[in-house]
């Protein structure tokens, strides 16, 4: 059952001070996938289109219930072993082909999250250190950032795939800080989904939490520091004032 609290239920001193303990700020990390665009929509088309097509669930269409709750956020790595348990082989060749699909649907739909533009021009002003952090593969990532006009913002993407562990775990936030030569101390996260949420926390950093699609309750459950609508959320912006104040 999606829960029925609204985002700003926790209260707006609570999300200021989460932050204002990074001063001085020094980066901030987004998520690509739900964070910085609202893809799930189209991995969800696309997941349910391909799993359709090889037969999977007897040929009936996956709900977006279910990839909500097995598939989004999650690395195909870990997708294929959920979906294909007796023949994992296949499942990456299956999440390979739902990829293609997805990027077709990319390039003519992919749409920014509210207010996105506004927090990255609050970020360059400042002259922040930034990265994108994904789980998505390679082409996606580029795709999605290329398309959203990102590609000159990012001073570095981090692909799950070139760590140890992808989401869940700590190590592409990890990462990410090495790279920028920025510690966690200094620096806060944008995430949309439970596995991302979990991975930032674990790296040590707040993470304000992006409920575009995911059920608000269960990305409670992955402790953020607190959740927003979107970008234009007034609990955002109290939070980024404090911080200029310090």
């Amino acid at each position: 059952m999606r829960s029925t609290t609204p985002c700003g239920e926790k209260s707006v001193e609570s999300s200021r001070s989460s932050l204002a303990a990074l001063a001085p700020l020094q980066a901030v990390l987004f998520d690509v996938d739900g964070t910085l665009c609202d893809s799930d929509p189209l991995h969800y088309h696309a997941f349910r289109e391909m799993l359709q097509e090889i037969g999977f669930n007897g040929g009936v269409p996956i709900t977006e219930e279910f990839y909500m709750e097995n598939i989004s956020g999650k690395h195909n790595d870990d997708i294929a072993v959920l979906l294909f348990p007796d023949d994992v082989q296949r499942g990456l060749k299956s999440t390979d082909d739902k990829e293609t699909i997805f990027r077709r649907l990319a390039e003519e739909q992919l749409k920014a999250v509210n207010g996105l533009y506004k927090v990255k021009k609050w970020i360059e002003d400042r002259g922040l250190k930034r990265a994108a952090v994904t789980n998505a593969p390679k082409p996606n990532a580029e795709l999605m950032i290329s398309k959203l006009g990102l590609s000159d913002f990012f001073d570095a993407v981090i692909l799950g795939s070139d760590c140890d562990h992808a989401k869940p775990y700590p190590d592409p936030y990890l990462k990410a800080l090495e790279v920028l030569h920025v510690t966690k101390d200094h620096t806060f996260v944008f995430e949309d989904s439970v596995s991302g949420i979990k991975a930032g926390v674990a790296a040590g950093m707040p993470v304000v939490g992006i409920a575009t699609r995911n059920p608000e309750h269960s990305l409670i459950e992955a402790r953020p520091a607190f959740l927003v609508k979107d970008y234009d959320d007034p609990k955002l912006w109290a939070a980024l004032e404090e911080l200029d104040k310090k």
